[in-house]
Formats: C-alpha cells, sequence, structure tokens
C-alpha cells in the first residue's frame, strides 16, 4: 500500500515538475501512469481488506454456529429424557385405566353409588391420560422441530466448515508457491548475494534487493555488464510467473544530486527503477505485470550518515506479489 501511494506521488510530482519541458502527449501519459498506479493501490487495499474481514467474519460465523450446536444438543437430550418420562407414566396410566375397567366389570353388581364413584374415577384418569397423552404429542414435535433445525445447523457448520478448509488450504498452496519461487530465485542469484544482493520473504511478498554498485556506476542510470547479468537471471525465473505482479523500486542515499539533467534524488531513484522494468521487459516479462517506482532517499535500510549506511540505501528492490484471485474467488462463490 505504502509503495503504490509514494509511487502515485511521485508520478505526480515528475508530472508537475516536468509540465513545462516535456511535449502533451508524455504529459498525459504520465498523468494515464499515475491514476493506474493509484487504481492498483485502491484496488490490492480493498481485496486485502475483503479478505482479512471475510476470513474473520467466516471465523466468527463459525464458531457461533459450534455452540448453537452444542447448545441444541443439550436442549434435546433435555428433551428427550422428559419424553421418556412422559411414556413411562403414560404406560402406567394405561396400566391403572385397565385396572379401573376390571374393577367397573367385578362391581356392576354392587350398588348404583359405588358404580358412579368407580365411573367418576374413571372418567378423572381418562381426563389425566388425556392430558399426558397431549402434553406427550406436543414434547414429541418439539423434540421434531429442534432435531430439524439441529440437523439444518449441522449442514451450515459443515459447509462454513469446508469453505474455511478450502480458504486455509489456498492460502497453504499460495504460500508454499511464495516459498518455492523465493527459492527459485535464491538459487538464480546464488552468485551475487555476496556482492551486495538479498532475497527475502516478507509479509507474503519476495523482496529481491540489489546495492546500487552491482548495477550502477556512481551516479549513472546505465546498467552495468554485472548487473544486467543479475537482471538477466532474474527474469529467466520470473517470466513464466504468470501469476505474480512485480514492482521495481529504486532507492537513494540522502546526498544531493549535483548538476546534470537530474533535478533531485526522486528523478534518479525513478530513472534506475524504469532502465531496471525495460531490461526485464526486454528479457521476457510481461509489461503489464511490471511497474516502475521511484523512492528517492527516504525509505533508508540504514540510518547511519557514513559511506557504509549510504551504500546499503543506494539500491534498487523488486518487489514481487502474488496473485490473490483465486482466494476471493472462492469467498465470492460461496456468498
Amino acid at each position: 500500500m505504502r509503495i503504490l501511494s509514494n509511487t502515485f506521488l511521485l508520478l505526480l510530482i515528475v508530472s508537475t515538475a516536468l509540465t513545462s519541458c516535456v511535449p502533451a502527449r508524455k504529459y498525459e501519459e504520465m498523468q494515464l501512469r499515475a491514476e493506474k498506479a493509484e487504481g492498483t493501490r485502491l484496488s490490492l487495499i480493498e481485496k486485502n481488506k475483503d479478505l482479512e474481514t471475510k476470513l474473520n467474519e467466516l471465523e466468527i460465523q463459525l464458531d457461533n454456529l459450534k455452540m448453537d450446536v452444542k447448545s441444541l444438543r443439550h436442549d434435546t437430550t433435555v428433551t428427550g429424557i422428559s419424553l421418556r418420562k412422559m411414556t413411562s407414566q403414560y404406560d402406567k396410566i394405561n396400566r391403572l385405566n385397565d385396572e379401573l375397567l376390571d374393577k367397573v366389570n367385578m362391581l356392576q353388581e354392587n350398588s348404583a353409588a359405588q358404580s358412579t364413584k368407580l365411573v367418576g374415577e374413571l372418567d378423572a384418569a381418562r381426563t389425566k391420560l388425556q392430558k399426558r397423552e397431549d402434553a406427550l404429542r406436543k414434547l414429541e414435535g418439539e423434540v421434531s422441530g429442534k432435531e430439524a433445525k439441529l440437523n439444518t445447523l449441522n449442514s451450515e457448520l459443515k459447509d462454513r466448515e469446508k469453505r474455511v478448509k478450502e480458504l486455509e488450504q489456498m492460502i497453504a498452496q499460495q504460500e508454499e508457491a511464495t516459498n518455492a519461487l523465493k527459492r527459485k530465485i535464491s538459487e538464480a542469484l546464488l552468485g551475487f548475494q555476496d556482492k551486495g544482493l538479498t532475497v527475502e520473504q516478507k509479509n507474503g511478498k519476495i523482496y529481491v534487493s540489489m546495492e546500487a554498485k552491482l548495477l550502477f556506476p556512481s551516479g549513472s542510470t546505465n546498467i552495468d555488464s554485472e548487473g544486467k547479468k543479475a537482471l538477466v537471471d532474474l527474469s529467466k525465473v520470473l517470466k513464466d510467473q504468470k501469476d505474480i505482479s512485480i514492482v521495481v523500486e529504486g532507492h537513494t542515499d540522502t546526498d544531493k544530486i549535483k548538476g546534470g539533467s537530474m533535478k533531485d534524488n526522486w528523478d534518479l531513484s525513478v530513472l534506475r527503477a524504469t532502465s531496471v522494468v525495460r531490461l526485464l521487459v526486454d528479457k521476457g516479462i510481461d509489461p503489464t505485470r511490471v511497474t516502475p517506482a521511484g523512492k528517492g532517499e527516504f525509505i533508508p535500510v540504514d540510518p547511519g550518515k557514513d559511506s557504509a549506511a549510504k551504500a546499503k540505501n543506494r539500491r534498487i528492490e523488486v518487489v514481487i506479489t502474488p496473485n490473490l484471485d483465486e482466494i476471493f474467488d472462492i469467498i465470492d462463490s460461496k456468498k
């Protein structure tokens, strides 16, 4: 995000500075490049925010579903126990009803008063039995409803778990691919790593940093033979990588530009980054996937003021970013 913001700012400054001496067509092209860089920056910021937000939402929903399933299972267990108790009581009432019927049959010859009493007891037992039956049916309905809800929640839970698993697998595959690409780059540039060249992986990106002395004569924007060899070896690895974007950043020390056609370190950093981009494109890199950016002296890697620190800060960084479109496609397809 910071890279693209600085790129946009740089292009605006350069375009303003050169308006008086650059043809109208060149000025418009530089404006278009600035707008395109800003669009790319905003798109990457939005995609990154969407990915983090959606992944967090999925994890929260997954946790909530798990809690709902646990609670529903507990409620279903309690309701099942109540149902079994009601069933037992229902059986007892049935047996009582049978006993009363037997008594009625046995006491039909007894007095009318006794018969009336027995009939009243029988009616009361039947009423009680009916209430138990109604309560039993209600419990059976509740159990059925909760079982249906439990099945639905289980299905949703499985779907959420599947989505999370797919995202985790995709992220793991992306990390594995990035690690593999870093190894290839490190192996290809092994002969230059004692000449001011480093390969690092940070925040899901690969940073190939080359001190300026490896690429350019002092104050020049023309790449020397040793630098060309390193960049050619790098291009051989990157040109077949279709799912990456590349930003070439130029960095300088704090020494001021004296004389010449360049106004300041912004100019020097931009022109050096552009020289590297042109060479990479000449060696087969798709020009739509590579962007030059000038950082001037404003992002030093060593805050020191001595010559060693300045040498470290004079550098070219090739920032390689993997394409996250497949991860967003998985999220969008499961909405």
